[in-house]
């Protein structure tokens, strides 16, 4: 099924039938492509990691928190993106660095808003301005940046620049610490390599849309 026979469905039965929030939303919410859909699996409020169940679309229990690490902001995935090949090898012409390989899963995503959204298992609009390219044992893990659309306090911003440093280093933090730590012997270390702005962002979403349909549109 192409992109065309998807949407065609959708619109079709989409009123029907529930839709895998991965698969069955498109990525974008308006024809500018600007505007992001966004599934938000875990917001500030959770002390566990929910998880999107990739077969069912249903929001499961990746495990509980260990420690005291706690998402800063609403966090999830961009549906119909897909971390591989080309998403490896744009970060490997970033970082000079050779090796690295896909995640082989959904682009993450970090939605900054004032709000406090309590709910998960939800989608929001948002824009793009940014991304942490971050290394989880080799595999390429980039973290994309984005503002609610319309939030009174980010909605205004248009690149990762002008988020305050202390906002952007709460994320980094997290990003950080939220697995296992610490890290045993042996075992390859999360890394952050840079911060990165909307321009970049953009390269990475496209990619990984590049991926999904090498993937899985036939």
């Amino acid at each position: 099924m192409n992109n065309a026979e998807l949407n065609e469905f959708l619109e079709k039965y989409g009123q029907m039938f529930r839709p895998n929030p991965w698969h069955g939303i498109k990525t974008w919410d308006d024809e500018s492509k600007r505007v992001l859909n966004a599934y938000i699996e875990i917001t500030p409020n959770d002390r566990v990691k929910y998880e999107v169940h990739k077969e069912s679309g249903y929001l499961m229990v990746d495990r509980p928190q260990k420690f005291s690490n706690i998402i800063p902001q609403l966090y999830g995935l961009i549906p119909r993106t897909y971390s591989d090949k080309k998403s490896a090898d744009f970060a490997e012409s970033e970082t000079g660095r050779t090796g690295i390989v896909g995640d082989l899963d959904p682009i993450d995503i970090c939605v900054l808003t004032e709000k406090n959204i309590k709910q998960g298992d939800i989608l929001v609009n948002c824009v793009p301005i940014g991304g942490f390219r971050m290394l989880d044992g080799g595999e390429i893990d980039d973290k994309i940046i984005a503002v609610l659309k319309d939030d009174a306090m980010f909605g205004h911003i248009t690149d990762v620049d002008q988020v305050p440093t202390a906002v952007l280093e709460e994320l980094k933090h997290y990003f950080l610490t939220y697995k296992e730590i610490p890290v045993k012997e042996g075992e390859a270390k999360v890394e952050i390599t840079d911060l990165y702005g909307a321009e970049d962002a953009m390269k990475v979403i496209n990619l990984g849309i590049e991926d999904y349909n090498e993937k899985y549109v036939k």
